[in-house]
This record gives C-alpha cells, sequence and structure tokens, in this order.
C-alpha cells in the first residue's frame, strides 16, 4: 500500500500526485495493515450511556494550568500547561528538544512526571542529566517504543506530565512492526491524546522534521493535537520556540533561549537581542526596525544588499522575511519613487536569524532597500515601524505606542511611523506616505 505522508490518502499504486490534498511526490511504500485482532482481544474503552447535550447543559470546566516556571515555554504554551493537553514540540536534530524536556521535568518537583524514551537508553538519558547537573529523584525514566506497554505504564503510574521521545519511534503491532511509518505515527498521537483527555495529563510528543523543516509523519496529527510548537535556530546559540497552533493560547508569542553548558537558558530582556552594536554611523542597507511578537516589542536589524543580476534573471533572496512581501514593496518603490529594481538581484537578512511575518516591518525593510540602491545610511539613531500600501502610503500599525516606548528606552532618537492623532511624543515623526518618510529622513525634496 501507498500512503500519502502529508494526508494519510492510501493507494495500491505509487501516484506522483495525491488526488486527496494535491501535493507531489508524498507517497511512500507501506506494509499492508496485519488482520484485526478479535474483539475480545481489542482494547476496550468504557464510555457510558452517553448522549447528546445541550449547549447551555454543559458546565464549564476552565483549564487549569501547570506553572513550568520556564518563564519562555510558559509563555509560548498561552500561560502554562493545560491539563488533558497534548503538545508536539518539532525541531532540527540537535537543536535541544530533549534539552527542553528533561529541564521541563525538572523544574516540575511537585509532580509526577515521567520520560519515555525510544531513541535513547536510560544511561543516555542519565547523562544527559548529568550534564545539565540535573539530579531530581521524581523524573522516573522508561525506555520502549511498544504502544501497548506505554499505554500499560501510563494507566499504571498515572504521570501528571509525560515526555514522549519521540512520537516516531513508537509502535503498534496493531498497525505493523515498522515505525514511523503514516499510519503508525498516525495511531500512536491518536491513542495517546485520548488517553491525555480521559486521565487528565499532559502529553508532550518530541516529533522530528523533514529536509524541509516541516514536521515529519501525515499533516492529519497536527489536528489531532491541542498545541504543535517548533524550535529554530539563530545566532550564536540563539533558540527561538514558536507556536505553529495553540487551541489554549496565542500563536504569536515567541520564547527565546540560549543554548550554553548549562541548557536552554531563558532570554529575561530581548529588547537588543538582535541589534548589531557599531560605532560611527551605519553602513547603507541597514534599518532598525520596531518588531511587535505577542505581547513584546523589541528592535532588530533589516539588513537590504542590491547588485546588478549576474545570471540576467533577477531574483529575492530572503528566508527571513517572505520573499512576496519584499517583491511588493518594491515594486510600490519603483510605482512611487521612480526607483528601478529590474535587472537586479534583491538580498534581505535580518540580524539574528530571526524570521519576521509582521506588517511593522514594511517601512524599514523600504528604507534598508532605498539605502541599499541609493548608498546613503540611514541615522543610526532612528527606527522605524509601518505598514507600507500599494498606494505608498504608511498605514495604521498595531501596539504603535508600546513599540516608540521601546525604541526610546533603548536610546533611539527619531520613530519613524504612520501618521497618528494619539500620538504627541518629542522625537516620534508621523509619515502619510513613503515619499514623506525618505524626505524626513534624507531631507529630500
Amino acid at each position: 500500500m501507498f500512503v500519502c505522508t502529508q494526508c494519510g490518502y492510501e493507494h495500491p499504486k505509487w501516484l506522483g500526485r495525491c488526488p486527496s490534498c494535491g501535493k507531489w511526490n508524498t507517497f511512500q511504500e507501506e506494509p499492508e495493515k496485519p488482520a484485526q485482532k478479535s474483539s475480545g482481544e481489542k482494547k476496550k474503552r468504557k464510555h457510558g450511556n452517553r448522549k447528546p447535550q445541550s449547549l447551555v447543559e454543559i458546565p464549564e470546566n476552565p483549564a487549569f494550568r501547570i506553572l513550568s516556571y520556564i518563564t519562555e515555554l510558559d509563555r509560548v504554551l498561552g500561560g502554562g500547561i493545560v491539563e488533558g493537553s497534548t503538545i508536539i514540540v518539532g525541531g532540527e536534530p540537535g537543536i535541544g528538544k530533549s534539552t527542553l524536556m528533561i529541564q521541563l521535568l525538572a523544574a516540575l518537583r511537585h509532580e509526577s512526571v515521567l520520560y519515555l524514551s525510544g531513541e535513547e537508553s536510560a544511561a543516555q538519558i542519565k547523562d544527559r542529566a548529568s550534564r545539565l547537573s540535573i539530579t531530581s529523584e521524581h523524573i522516573k525514566v522508561f525506555c520502549e517504543t511498544d504502544l501497548e506497554q506505554i499505554l500499560g505504564i501510563l494507566q499504571q503510574s498515572l504521570p501528571k506530565i509525560v515526555i514522549v521521545d519521540s512520537i516516531q519511534s513508537v509502535k503498534s503491532e496493531e498497525i505493523g512492526a515498522i515505525a514511523g511509518t503514516v499510519n503508525q505515527v498516525k495511531y500512536c498521537c491518536l491513542e495517546l491524546s485520548d488517553w491525555a483527555k480521559e486521565t487528565g495529563s499532559a502529553v508532550f510528543l518530541v516529533g522530528h522534521v523533514t529536509k524541509d523543516g516541516m514536521l515529519a509523519g501525515p499533516k492529519v496529527i497536527e489536528h489531532l493535537v491541542d498545541t504543535v510548537m517548533h524550535f529554530e535556530q539563530g545566532h550564536s546559540g540563539l533558540r527561538i520556540l514558536r507556536a505553529q497552533k495553540n487551541r489554549f493560547g496565542s500563536v504569536d508569542e515567541m520564547g527565546l533561549f540560549t543554548m550554553n553548558a548549562e541548557g536552554l537558558t531563558a532570554v529575561r530582556d530581548p529588547s537588543t537581542i538582535f541589534l548589531v552594536h557599531r560605532s560611527g554611523t551605519l553602513p547603507p542597507g541597514i534599518t532598525s526596525a520596531i518588531v511587535y511578537e505577542g505581547s513584546r516589542s523589541f528592535l532588530v536589524e533589516i539588513q537590504a544588499l542590491t547588485v546588478v543580476s549576474k545570471s540576467g534573471y533577477p531574483r529575492v533572496y530572503s528566508d527571513k522575511i517572505d520573499i512576496p512581501r519584499v517583491s511588493r514593496i518594491a515594486a510600490v518603490m519603483e510605482k512611487h519613487l521612480g526607483m528601478n529594481f529590474s535587472g537586479q538581484d534583491i538580498y534581505i537578512n535580518v540580524a539574528g536569524g530571526i524570521k519576521l511575518n509582521e506588517v511593522g516591518v514594511e517601512l524599514p525593510l523600504a528604507l534598508a532597500l532605498y539605502s541599499a540602491h541609493t548608498g546613503r545610511p540611514v541615522n543610526r539613531k532612528a527606527a522605524a515601524a509601518g505598514e507600507l500600501s500599494l498606494a505608498g502610503e504608511i498605514m495604521p500599525t498595531p501596539f504603535l505606542d508600546r513599540r516608540i516606548k521601546t525604541a526610546f528606552e533603548l536610546g533611539f532618537e527619531q520613530v519613524l511611523g504612520p501618521s497618528s492623532e494619539d500620538i504627541e511624543q518629542n522625537g516620534y515623526i508621523g509619515c502619510s506616505c513613503i515619499q514623506e518618510a525618505l524626505k524626513t529622513v534624507y531631507s529630500i525634496k
């Protein structure tokens, strides 16, 4: 049987394009499912005599959260670990997923916890804990890959927090003997998620990622769980934790950690961690942008470079800011400023390795492109935030007052942004369009 790794669609022959999800080259061969066991051998779940309820009859049950005392992790989770939730933690190999999980269990000293490992031996886990100076006696370790054995241990010990490292290593005899296949991952994830909801325990599933950085396994497992978190790697040991899905909180929050010999350490003040400290004037193509992520603002450095295309086909190289956004800003500048980017390659980078998805980076991106194209540097004491429309207008930006406050607290003397009658602060310059913003920065008539 051939199974689509994205949606789980099955077909007896290999197909280039999945008829269900439309993805290309996602089919992989898997052994057929063995014959189903008899009803007496199957695991029974007691549901009682249930019947549909009216919405007003359902009692309110506010989610109870357990603080992990790892501030950046609690921030991404929305305020703590919700009882009965299932959370996937994905990331590149060696980025620190297992380190974060063992530190999480060490911080929960007053909870019953269990570390289930299908990839490492107990001695290897002990060695990692020793390197991190973790000697907590309350952490229980169990090394097993068989799902039925794991569910038996869970039902027997009933831990409050469970770590499964990793979900791709767990297999069930009811599905087949090979771990990591689409059906295995989907089935094991569903069983562990059902157990978490029945018992009120929280289950963390460590997941592998593909070469494209996506979570390995069918896309359906992201719909089965409550929260999907992903680790990204920044510069100089920086680790960025984001939530791609969160049923109990926002997906806009971002957790920052630094990796050192003691493990992962939360970054308390991220305001300047993405800024490059220089003396003197800035090089051309550099602009400071005020970014707002989740519930806090900080500054990042956007770097731009424009050069004549060697291949004859102009391209945009940008992996930290979406390429369509960069192309749109360049098109707006061509239309309303008379600039010519045709025949040139555009390179965009963000210092610190952080990916930016919010609209507030569009004005500083335009300033960086203009500076790179003309060779005229921007004032090093100036920062910017604002959305740029197709008409060249600078649109209102969310949480503008908090962005301005952060910039001035960090020593910036000038902040450019959209025109606002509500903000009257020395040093803030509201601009209605990109021409007015450039006139302010460069005194262009």
